[in-house]
C-alpha cells in the first residue's frame, strides 16, 4: 500500500496527549458531507460519527452546510473523485493510484490551526468514507468536552482483502445474539464496520421452527431488519443456508425454493447466498449444483447482482472431483465462488484447483476453543473441562498468525461465530484482512482506545494479551495468571461507573477472575487427591475400608471446605451482569442457554479438577467386595493410588495434559479435545475425557538390563509400535479405562531409549465420537 506506516503513525498519535504543542483541542465542531456520497451511507456515516463522539465527549457535532470560517472546526466527508468541494481543493495524494482512489480506500488529512480548520475524511467511495470515519474513531483522543487531533495528519489506507465479514446468527444455538434487539445488532454491526468489516452473514431460515426463548422479535423479522442495517452501512448481506433434506424429495424441494424466494423478496439488501455442501447435508453435488442454479434464478429477480457460494465441506474425493469437472464443463456464471470451512479440502488445494474467475472465501471458526477448526493448542485440561467450548476467548496473537497463514489463498473471509465472546478475535481478523502488515498490539491499542478510552488504551492492550497468555502451558505452573489477575484487580479498582457497565470490560474481567479461581482450585484439589492417594497406598496396613473412608473425607474438602469463595461469588455476579447487559448465557438453568457447551462456564465453575467423582464411583463398586475379596479390593486400591505415580524407574503420561504428559511429543488438533460425555458432567477419570488417536512418546535413561511393560488406558483399538516395530499385546481390553499391555523386547530398550508410536485404525465408518481413544500411557519397570 502507498501510505505512511500505520505503526509509526499510531505511535505518534498515542504521544499526542504529551505533545500538546502539536495537538489541537476542540470543544465544538461542525460536520458536513458532500452530496456526492451516495445515500444512505452518507447519512449513516454522519450519524455514526456524531453519536460515537458524543458518547465519549458529550460534544454534539453540529451539521453545517458550508466549510468553516476562522475560529471554527469541522469534519468534512468527501469523495476523492470530487476534486473540489465548495470551491476548495480536496487534499488527495499526488498518486492517482493511491489508497483513496482504490475500492473502499480512504485518506484522512488535517488542516488545523489553533484558530480552526478542517479534518478531511476522503473516501474512494461510500465505504471509503465509512472506513475513514472508522479510522478517526479508532485513533481519536476523546475526553469529556474535548476532542484532541494532531495538527498534521495525512494517512491513507485501502484493504488487503475485499471480503471481510462475520456471521451473526440470530438463533438459539448462539450464546448471546438470540437475546439482542435490533438496536443492539445495529450497534454491533457499526462497531465491526469501524474495525474494517464489510459483510454480515445471517443464519439460517429454519430457526422459525424452533424459536429461542430470548427472541425479542421473530427470526424472520430480524433477518429483514439486519438486511436493512446492512443497507444503511453498505455492508454486504450474506445468508448461510444448508440443504439438510434429500433433494430428490420434490415436495420439500419446492417448499424450500418458495421459502427462499419469499425471503429474497422481503430483503431490501441481499448480496450472497452461501450453501454449505456437507456440513450439514448429505446430498451429492450432482443434486446440489442444479438446486443452487434454481436458487439463483429466484435470487436475481429481486437482487440482480447477488451471487451463490458453495463450500465443499464433508465432500468425498469423488464429490470434490465432480464439482471441479462441473465448473470445467458448465462454467456457471451464477456461482461467485467457493467457501473453505472446517472439513473442506485444504485452502491451498482449493485455490489451485479453482478457476481464477471464481472467488475463494475462508470460513474461519473464531468462536470455539475445543472440538473446532482452531482449538487452543495444548490447553490445560482444567480449562478444557470448565471454560469449555465457547468461553470468552481473546486470542489476538494466535489468530493473527493463523489469519496470515491462510489469507493469501483467499479473497477474504466471513467468520463463523456463535456469540459476542469472540469479539476481540473478530476485530483482529478484520483489521489483519484490512492491512496484512498490521501490528497486533496496535490493533489492541485501537480496540482499547475506542471501547475503553485513551487513558487506558496501552494498559488494556497489554491486559488482553496477558489473558491470552493465561492459556499457555501448564496452568498450575503458570504464575502469570496471578500477575494478570493483579493487573485486572487494579484496573477494576480504578474503573469508572461508565466502564463497569461496558460489556466488553465485564467479559474480560470475568476471564481474569475465572482463570485465577480455576488455577487456585486446581492446585488445591490436586493436593487433596495426592493426600487421598497416600492414604490408599497405606490400605494394606490400615485396612481397605478405613483407607477408603478417610480418603473420601479428604477429597470431600473440595466441596465442604472450598477456598476463594470471594472469587466464586464475583464470577457469578459477572455472569449475571453479562446476561443483563448483552444477553450472554453462561448457564442452562439460569439463562436458558441451548446447551451446556454453548459457553455455560457458570455451570462448570465447580466441576471437579481432581478425580473425586471417579474415586467415589470406584469405591461404590469395591465396598460390596470387602467381605469376600479383600485381596482384590486392595489390588484395585493400589492401582488407583499409583495411577499417576507408578514408582521409581517407571513413567506415566496423561497424553492430553501438558502438565502430566512430559514425554508426549505430538501436538495435534485433538490433543486437548474433550469426549464431552454426559453434557460435560462425566464422572469418569479426568484423563479419560481427553485423548489422542496416535500419540508419540520418547523415553530415555532406561535401565539397559530391565524389563519394561507398556500399559495404556483408553477405548477401542491401540496399534502400538516401539522403535517402529509393531508389537503384539499380552492384555487387550477395549472398554474405556481398562488396560492394554505389551512387553517391550530387550533388544529395543537395551540402548536406554525407546520411541513409542501408534498406527491409526481404519474407522472411517464410525462417527468421530466413537473413534478409538488413547488417554493414559505407562512404561512400567518390572
Amino acid at each position: 500500500m502507498n501510505r505512511p506506516s500505520i505503526r509509526l503513525f499510531t505511535f505518534l498519535w498515542l504521544l499526542c496527549v504529551a505533545a500538546t504543542a502539536q495537538t489541537i483541542t476542540i470543544k465544538n465542531a461542525g460536520i458536513a458531507a458532500s452530496g456526492s456520497i451516495p445515500s444512505p451511507v452518507r447519512e449513516t456515516t454522519l450519524r455514526m460519527l456524531t453519536e460515537e463522539i458524543q458518547k465519549r465527549t458529550s460534544i454534539a457535532l453540529k451539521p453545517i452546510a458550508a466549510l468553516p470560517k476562522n475560529n471554527e472546526y469541522a469534519i468534512a466527508l468527501v469523495l476523492s473523485g470530487d476534486k473540489t468541494w465548495q470551491g476548495r481543493a480536496i487534499p488527495v495524494g499526488a498518486d492517482k493510484n493511491g489508497p483513496e482512489f482504490k475500492p473502499e480506500g480512504f485518506r484522512v488529512v488535517s488542516e488545523l490551526t489553533d484558530k480552526g480548520g478542517i479534518l478531511w475524511v476522503i473516501g474512494a467511495d461510500a465505504r471509503g468514507v465509512l472506513f475513514g470515519s472508522g479510522w478517526v474513531l479508532r485513533k481519536g483522543i476523546f475526553a469529556p468536552k474535548s476532542i484532541q487531533l494532531k495538527q498534521k495528519i495525512n494517512v491513507a489506507s485501502s484493504p488487503s482483502y475485499p471480503i471481510r465479514g462475520h456471521q451473526l446468527g440470530y438463533r438459539h444455538t448462539a450464546n448471546s445474539y438470540d437475546a439482542w434487539t435490533v438496536v443492539q445488532f445495529e450497534q454491533y454491526i457499526r462497531e465491526l464496520a469501524i474495525f474494517g468489516s464489510n459483510a454480515v452473514e445471517g443464519i439460517p431460515f429454519h430457526e422459525d421452527e424452533n424459536p429461542s426463548p430470548h427472541f425479542k422479535i421473530s427470526a424472520a423479522e430480524m433477518r429483514v431488519r439486519i438486511s436493512e442495517i446492512c443497507k444503511a452501512y453498505d455492508q454486504d448481506y450474506w445468508v448461510w443456508t444448508p440443504v439438510t433434506f434429500d433433494l430428490h424429495d420434490t415436495q420439500k424441494r419446492t417448499a424450500e425454493l418458495k421459502m427462499h424466494e419469499t425471503f429474497y423478496k422481503e430483503c431490501p439488501r441481499l448480496d450472497h447466498i452461501f450453501v454449505p455442501g456437507g456440513d450439514p447435508g448429505d446430498n451429492h453435488p450432482r443434486e446440489v449444483l442444479p438446486f443452487l442454479k434454481e436458487l439463483h434464478e429466484r435470487l436475481v429477480k429481486y437482487h440482480p447482482k447477488a451471487k451463490i457460494w458453495l463450500s465443499l465441506q464433508g465432500f468425498s474425493v469423488e464429490q470434490v472431483d465432480y464439482f471441479y469437472q462441473y465448473l470445467k464443463d458448465k462454467k456457471p456464471t451464477w456461482l461467485q465462488g467457493v467457501v473453505s470451512g472446517p472439513g473442506s479440502p485444504s485452502m491451498a488445494e482449493t485455490r489451485y484447483r479453482l478457476p481464477k474467475n471464481y472467488q475463494h472465501r475462508e470460513y474461519p471458526d473464531l468462536t470455539h476453543n475445543v472440538r473446532s477448526e482452531f482449538p487452543v493448542r495444548q490447553w490445560d485440561q482444567a480449562y478444557a473441562l470448565t471454560l469449555g467450548r465457547e468461553a470468552c476467548n481473546p486470542r489476538p496473537y494466535e489468530f493473527a498468525a493463523i489469519q496470515s497463514t491462510y489469507a493469501p489463498f483467499t479473497d477474504g473471509f466471513v467468520s463463523y461465530s456463535d456469540g459476542c465472546h469472540d469479539d476481540i478475535n473478530k476485530m483482529v481478523w478484520s483489521m489483519k484482512a484490512w492491512d496484512a502488515q498490521a501490528d497486533v498490539r496496535d490493533i489492541l491499542v485501537d480496540y482499547s482506545n475506542f471501547f475503553f478510552g485513551n487513558n487506558l488504551a496501552d494498559n488494556m492492550a497489554d491486559g488482553i494479551a496477558a489473558l491470552e497468555n493465561n492459556w499457555k502451558g501448564p496452568l498450575a505452573q503458570n504464575g502469570g495468571v496471578e500477575a494478570t489477575f493483579s493487573f485486572w484487580k487494579s484496573m477494576e479498582a480504578s474503573a469508572t461507573p461508565q466502564l463497569s457497565e461496558n460489556w466488553r470490560w465485564q467479559m474480560l474481567l470475568l476471564r481474569a477472575y475465572y482463570d485465577t479461581y480455576t488455577r487456585r482450585r486446581l492446585i488445591y484439589e490436586q493436593g487433596l487427591e495426592k493426600q487421598a492417594n497416600s492414604l490408599l497406598a497405606d490400605a494394606p496396613k490400615t485396612g481397605a475400608d478405613k483407607a477408603m473412608t478417610t480418603a473420601l473425607e479428604v477429597l470431600a474438602k473440595a466441596d465442604n471446605a472450598p477456598q476463594n469463595t470471594d472469587l466464586r461469588k464475583k464470577i457469578e455476579q459477572l455472569c449475571e451482569t453479562l446476561y443483563a447487559s448483552i444477553g450472554l448465557q453462561t448457564s442452562v438453568p439460569k439463562h436458558k442457554a441451548k446447551g451446556y457447551e454453548r459457553g455455560c462456564l457458570l455451570d462448570f465453575v465447580d466441576y471437579p479438577l481432581n478425580n473425586r467423582w471417579w474415586v467415589e464411583d470406584e469405591f461404590k463398586k469395591l465396598k460390596p467386595q470387602l467381605a469376600d475379596s479383600s485381596a482384590k479390593v486392595l489390588a484395585r486400591l493400589y492401582v488407583i493410588s499409583k495411577w499417576e505415580n507408578p514408582g521409581a524407574g517407571s513413567f506415566y503420561d496423561d497424553v492430553s495434559s501438558i502438565s502430566k504428559g512430559p514425554r508426549v511429543k505430538t501436538i495435534i488438533d485433538d490433543a486437548t479435545d474433550v469426549a464431552w460425555w454426559d453434557n460435560g458432567f462425566s464422572r469418569t477419570r479426568l484423563s479419560s475425557q481427553t485423548f489422542q488417536k496416535a500419540p508419540e512418546l520418547t523415553y530415555d535413561n532406561l535401565s539397559p538390563d530391565a524389563r519394561y511393560i507398556i500399559r495404556i488406558a483408553g477405548s477401542g483399538e491401540a496399534l502400538l509400535r516401539v522403535d517402529g516395530k509393531r508389537l503384539d499385546p499380552v492384555l487387550y481390553n477395549r472398554e474405556n479405562e481398562t488396560f492394554k499391555e505389551w512387553i517391550v523386547p530387550l533388544n529395543l530398550s537395551q540402548d536406554g531409549i525407546i520411541n513409542v508410536s501408534f498406527d491409526v485404525p481404519e474407522e472411517s465408518h464410525l462417527n468421530w465420537r466413537k473413534h478409538s481413544k488413547i488417554s493414559d500411557i505407562w512404561l512400567l519397570k518390572q
